[in-house]
């Protein structure tokens, strides 16, 4: 007989809700069985806490947004200059190098909020026409060292600072494409980023779009342990992920880890589709039905259960990747008004979660970048890995 040929199932980077219902609709009628699958050993049937959360819970963003104050932007402003006056390279700056002798303590605690409360804050609002490119970069890194003590690199030429912009047209010549929604202005859809947490800096925003969404990963955990068990079996078992012309050529772990009482969910569906010029490559094991239907799953419950965040230029917006999944609207640019954001990974090294095991090697590598290997582009570029290999 035949071999029959396993293939790629219908499913592009955007998720498609007709598809997606037809998806779920065929297997439960081939698989009426699968409504009945408990849970894996060790998943809990459901979780509680702050960070389980609903969009709808929060009534105003004063619950998430600390305003600086005049006396708290003049301590900045002093932070800054007494880094300055060291003459060290960026990668020093630190808690240490970047005093805040009053609002470093109320960052702490912030921190511990990210942690141990909802998982977001929004630090508002730097005076960003103030300053210099190099200026701000010395306040963004300094104010985010009293959040989290450790920079993650970003690409595989240890830069520690990515310019979050539409790139198309300014980068269209790049080998390899541009291989990354974030780097456009179309629309992200629901992921995690790798490492414990982003920070996201506002130099200017779109002249429409570009709203900020974020959802609380064990509120879309829930959901699915209490209507789909069987899509939690799929997403705490190995994925194929492609290393877009890494060696090797792609990595297997699960998407969904129960780690030390924490439910955490890391992924990026551009891995398992492709993402506009940076096609699926060949040669990797498809995804399953299965998988396919959970990753919509997850960005449509996500979606559901999701909070938008008016993000003003100047604010600094902090999230727990571990714990919250994140996604951006379509957006326009005009000449006035072009977004352009600029990102650390950060990790607070003494408040932080467990790190599940398949993902600490990846961590061991974001976070073991040195002061004199860390560089923070002041323009724009698009992230490298080792090999000269656009990501």
């Amino acid at each position: 007989m035949p071999v029959a040929v396993v293939t790629q199932p219908d499913i592009e980077y955007h998720p498609d809700l007709a598809k997606y219902k037809a998806r779920t609709a065929r297997r439960l009628e081939q698989n009426p069985e699968l409504l009945k699958t408990t849970l894996p050993p060790g998943f809990p049937a459901k979780v509680e806490g702050p960070i389980v959360w609903e969009g709808k819970d929060w009534t105003s963003e004063d619950q998430w947004v600390y305003k600086l104050s005049e006396e708290e932007l003049h301590e900045i402003e002093e932070g800054m200059k007494h880094f300055e006056s060291l003459e060290k390279p960026l990668g020093y700056i630190s808690r240490e190098t970047f005093p805040l002798p009053n609002l470093g303590s109320k960052l702490y605690e912030l921190a511990k909020e990210l942690y141990t409360g909802r998982g977001f804050f929004v630090l508002r609002t730097i005076p960003v026409d103030k300053y210099t490119k190099v200026q701000l970069a010395i306040i963004y890194a300094g104010v985010s060292s009293h959040v989290g003590s450790a920079r993650g690199k970003q690409d595989g030429t240890g830069a520690v600072l990515a310019h979050i912009k539409d790139l198309t047209l300014s980068h269209a010549h790049e080998k390899g494409g541009i291989g990354n929604s974030a780097y456009t202005t179309d629309k992200q859809v629901f992921h995690t980023d790798v490492g414990d947490l982003i920070a996201l800096f506002a130099l200017d925003n779109a002249a429409e779009g570009g709203t900020s969404r974020i959802s609380s990963g064990p509120r879309v955990y829930n959901e699915l342990a209490a209507t789909r068990p069987d899509l939690i079996h799929i997403l705490a078992a190995e994925w194929p992920l492609d290393s877009f012309g890494g060696d090797p050529g792609y990595t297997k772990r699960p998407l969904l880890y129960n780690e030390d009482g924490h439910i955490i969910i890391q992924y990026s569906r551009r891995h398992f589709t492709g993402y506009g010029e940076q096609k699926r490559s060949a040669n990797i094991p498809p995804i399953t039905e299965g998988q396919a239907e959970a990753l919509d799953a997850l960005h449509y419950t996500a979606e559901k259960f999701s909070l938008g965040l008016n993000f003003q230029k100047g604010d600094i917006q902090y999230i727990n990747s571990m714990g919250l999944l994140h996604a951006r609207d379509a957006f326009r640019d005009s000449p006035e008004h072009i977004r352009h954001l600029i990102r650390l990974w950060l990790r607070n090294d003494e408040l932080a979660w467990k790190t599940p095991s398949y993902l600490e090697p990846i961590w061991q590598r974001l976070y073991s970048v040195t002061p004199e290997e860390q560089r923070f582009p002041l323009e724009p570029e698009i992230r490298r890995k080792a090999n000269g290999m656009t990501k």
